[in-house]
This record gives structure tokens, sequence and C-alpha cells, in this order.
């Protein structure tokens, strides 16, 4: 349930291992693309999907789920505009299941949201059902690891946490990530597993936020941050590299944090750090178009009216995911402050958002004043960026290594 970043290449991986598939999914587009063969995932090639057609049919229709042995529900789990959990997309799937469950199935929640979701939220609109958890279904969660863009660890080599409502509900939900993991590591409940996401992602923002920190001291105080880290990076031990940029992307690391610092506004206490990370990350974008206007002025130019390049805006390298991206921030920023924006992005043909479209870069670069390199994508000769525009920002270190001095950083 749910075709996304996470579902349809779980889709592909058990129809690969020899499993019927169905894909449950709201969007029409999607599933007309999957019956067509087309994919619109990056980590899924056409030629994969086609490969398994036979084995998948995609469908907007719950009723297709009463004839499966398991389901596992990938829906999206976003924040409100006032950053607390949005469990609609959930709850909306967990009560079309509700219809359509048959006694024996097996449901595994994979989206991920704070403890006690599955427990709370998702077992008792399937027992609406009139079937009891245990007896007439079983329930595990399974946080998903999606990386898009990486190669090296894939859903067949990366470890697979699972942690059922039962032992028997555990038992069920091993057996079938078994299919397509080599490893699955079992947790006492689903609290345990869900915890386990969390922990993941906030450990990677707060150390993130406080390196980011580091650079904007580091800047006022004329130390080479970048230099620091590469230093810091030779100690063998008791140290683990963050390297800092213009804030937090994708779909993870800027939403799931913010799960838990609500949940855990229910047991009395509140998640400083988780908040203060949150805060620090935020507030990169707004440093950058800072950093941006003091090289302008370095060169006695405005920001009004200035050509500027963003090269990359997708949120990581190598990949057109655009959520959260901290470059559209950016780009909102400038534009507000009267520069003349243009990008280029080899993985994002348009920005809706914003009524751009991805500009060819030799083009680009004779157009623009000022180049600010927003993602590394490594398809972008930017020793060319270097050779062409007169100011480049460097948001992410990129051309350290072409021994560029005159190149502005973070």
């Amino acid at each position: 349930m749910g075709l996304g970043y996470v579902g349809l290449p779980l889709a592909v991986a058990f129809a690969e291992a020899g499993a019927e598939v169905v894909g449950v999914d709201l969007d029409q587009r999607k599933v007309a693309a999957i019956s067509a063969g087309e994919s619109y995932i990056e980590d899924v090639p056409s030629e994969a999907l086609q490969a398994v057609r036979g084995r998948i049919e995609a469908t907007t229709r719950y009723a297709h789920l009463a004839r499966v042995d398991a389901i596992v529900v990938c829906v999206p789990t976003p924040l409100t505009r006032n950053r607390e959990p949005e469990l609609g997309p959930l709850l909306g799937a967990a009560r079309g299941l509700r219809d359509v469950l048959q006694p024996g199935q097996l449901v595994v929640l994979e989206s991920t949201s704070f403890p006690g979701t599955t427990r709370e939220y998702l077992v008792p609109v399937l027992e609406e059902s009139g079937l009891a958890l245990g007896r007439g279904f079983n329930v595990a969660f399974s946080p998903e690891r999606v990386d898009p863009g990486r190669t090296d660890y894939t859903l067949r080599t990366t470890p697979k946490v699972v942690g059922g409502m039962t032992k028997e509900c555990g038992d069920r939900a091993q057996e079938l990530y078994e299919l397509v993991c080599d490893s699955v590591v079992r947790v006492s409940t689903p609290e345990s597993a869900e915890m386990t996401k969390l922990l993941e992602n906030i450990f990677r923002s707060v150390n993130i936020a406080l390196v980011n920190e580091l650079a904007i001291l580091s800047d006022r105080m004329g130390i080479d941050i970048w230099e620091v880290i590469e230093a810091a990076s030779t100690k063998p031990y008791g140290f683990m590299r963050f390297d800092p940029g213009p804030g937090m992307g994708g779909h993870c690391l800027p939403v799931d944090p913010f799960y838990l610092s609500w949940r855990a506004r229910e047991f009395d206490m509140t998640t400083e750090f988780i908040e203060l990370a949150g805060k620090v990350n935020g507030n990169m974008p707004h440093y950058c178009v800072e950093r941006i206007e003091r090289v302008l002025n370095d060169t006695a130019k405005p920001l009004k009216g200035t050509h500027i390049a963003i090269l990359g805006v997708s949120y990581k390298p190598g990949v057109g995911d655009i959520r959260e991206s901290p470059a559209l921030k950016i780009i909102d920023l400038l534009r507000a402050r009267g520069a003349e924006i243009g990008y280029h992005d080899p993985h994002v043909d348009a920005l809706s958002s914003a009524e751009l479209v991805s500009r060819e870069l030799d083009e680009l670069l004779d157009w623009a004043e000022l180049a600010v390199i927003a993602t590394a994508h490594p398809t972008v000769d930017h020793q060319v960026v270097l050779d062409r525009v007169p100011l480049v920002v460097d948001l992410r270190g990129e051309t350290r290594k072409l021994g560029a001095a005159a190149v502005a950083y973070l």
C-alpha cells in the first residue's frame, strides 16, 4: 500500500523473489505508469519493472488486497504546518484495509512514525473489521531504510529491523522479509522498531546541526571549518565525520525527529536536542543567503538584480528528489530580495513551485554573475563553473579538491 520511494522498490523486490504482488496507490498516474512498465522512481529502472510486469498488479482499489497473504503499508507520514504528525494518509490506508481484511493476513507498517503508532493507531482500526489481533490477523512494524540513489547498500543487503505485536507476528514478518533481505534483526516490540528508525535519523540530524553551527562560528572566527573537519577525520577512533551544508532535505531527516518530539510531550518531556537541531538546520538557508550577500558586498554588487545560477536543487547528489530540499528555500529567499534566479540540475527538469525550468549549463553560466553550488551532482563539471563564473559560493565544499582559492565556502 503506497507505491512511492519505499513501496515501489519493495514491490519489485518481492516480484523478483517470485511473489505475486498487488500494488495499491490512490494516484492513478502511478498505477498507469506501473501497468505500462514505466518507472517513476530512480532506484527502479524501467527495465527492472518491465521484467516483473506479469507479477505486479497495480490498482487504486483496496478490494484487491482481500486475496493476498501479507500487506505492507508504505504511505507518507508528513508534518502539518505546525510541525506536528499528520497521520491522515496512514489512517486512511488503515480504514481502507479494515474493510477488506481477511482472517490470517499479516499487516506490516513501514511508514516512519512515533513509538506507539502501530499499537495505538493502526491495530484499533484494523480490529474494527471484527477480527482480533493475534487470532484473526498479525501485525508488525518494520521501518523502511531507503536511501535514494545509494548503490552500495540496497534493500537486499541492508539489515531489516522487525518488531511484532506478538512473537507469532514477528515470526511471520521475519519470514516475509527473508524473501528480499539477507539479514532480519528482531526486536521485542513495534515500539522498539519505531524508536530504532527515529534514533537513526535523529542521530544524523543532531550531528549535522552541530557541524552546521560550528561552521557558522568558524566563519565568524576566521577559521576554515573544512580544514578542521579534515584534520579531525584523521583520528581513527571516537570521531565520525559530518559535513556542513545548506540544510537537511529528503523524506526523513527534516520530518521524522519532530514525530518523536511531539510524542515526548505526552510524557511531560521536552526533547531539547531534537528541537534545537531542527532549529539550527532549518535556519541554514537563511545563513547561506547571508553568505551570498556578503560575497556580493565584497565586490560592491547588490543582491537585487544580480543573475544567480543555482547548481543542483535536489536534496542530495545523484537523485531528482526535491522533497524538503534546502535549495528551494534558498531560491525563494534570493528571489524575495530581488535576485534573478536560474538553475541547472540534470535530475530535475522543472520546479513548478518556483515556475522555473532547468537550463543548459553552458547557457546558464554565460548568463550568471554568481554561481551557488547547492547540490554537488557528480555529473556536473564544477571546474567549468569555476572557469566561467567570476563569483562562486560553494555550500558543499565540492570545489576544495580542485584547489579553488577564490571560492567562498559555507
